[in-house]
């Protein structure tokens, strides 16, 4: 089973709303018409509808960074499912390892929320990987089994199908430590395992599984080979056109 590439770009808190458009706009040029990876953009909040009018006729498709699991209310400072379905966004990162630690996120929050994004018709990318402390107490893929299978709690085989995994091995971002080729496909293909056990081989076969540590068009390559990486999250190489447009040719060569 061919599974088309994908490559998600992170803005995190970057660019203001003129800024993010003018991006998006770069992207739309360099690779908005191309039919051969999936191009998700991820803008902050409030960059999202500026960005959604730059990229409409384009092959770019529109995320959010978080969402509150309710539809509304009185959450101040929270954005729902249904206010990012009005501006087109299509994808939704959740569980982000920053989200998890920084503002302490448990799996049973990010549940709720990937079960709120599917409600809404909206793709989640879920989220899961491990600590520094984690990884070198040899705990990596019980960390990653039990984020994986809390957080897609009460998710039918139907809804897998649209779903979108991201690995992000914590360690790996802003440590000076780096993740071989081979360990993100030993845990990417765990992650493959326990899609198959739940849902079924020809599901887990559909559900793109992204890599987010530190993916660079340096060892871009090399990762995307890989049989169980699927694409990327990009984060810092999102920032700027040039970069992330190597990282979606990239993924256009391995596709």
């Amino acid at each position: 089973m061919i599974r088309k590439k994908l490559i998600a770009g992170n803005w995190k808190m970057n660019k203001t709303s003129a800024d993010a458009v003018s991006l998006a706009h770069e992207l739309v040029t360099a690779v908005g018409s191309q039919p051969d990876v999936e191009v998700v953009i991820c803008p902050p909040f409030t960059a999202l509808e500026g960005v959604a009018k730059a990229i409409d006729g384009s092959l770019i498709k529109l995320g959010a960074q978080n969402m509150h699991f309710e539809a509304s209310g009185a959450f101040t400072g929270e954005v729902s499912a249904p206010m990012l379905r009005a501006i087109f966004a299509t994808h939704v990162i959740l569980g982000h390892s920053e989200r998890r630690t920084l503002f302490g996120e448990t799996d049973e929050f990010v549940n709720k929320k990937v079960l709120a994004a599917f409600k809404n018709q909206l793709k989640p990318i879920l989220c899961v990987g491990e600590s520094l402390a984690e990884r070198e107490a040899g705990a990596t893929l019980k960390v990653v089994q039990t984020q994986t299978e809390r957080g897609l709690e009460g998710v039918s085989k139907e809804q897998a199908v649209t779903l979108v995994v991201a690995y992000e091995p914590v360690w790996a971002i802003g440590t000076g430590k780096v993740a071989t080729t081979e360990q993100a496909q030993e845990v990417h293909a765990f992650i493959r395992g326990l899609l198959t056990k739940h849902y079924g081989e020809a599901v887990a076969q559909k559900v793109r599984i992204l890599y987010g540590g530190s993916m660079k068009p340096a060892n871009a390559p090399e990762l995307l080979a890989q049989k169980d990486i699927d694409g990327g999250l990009i984060g810092g190489a999102s920032l700027e056109a040039r970069s992330f447009t190597e990282l979606v040719k990239a993924a256009a060569g391995a596709a």
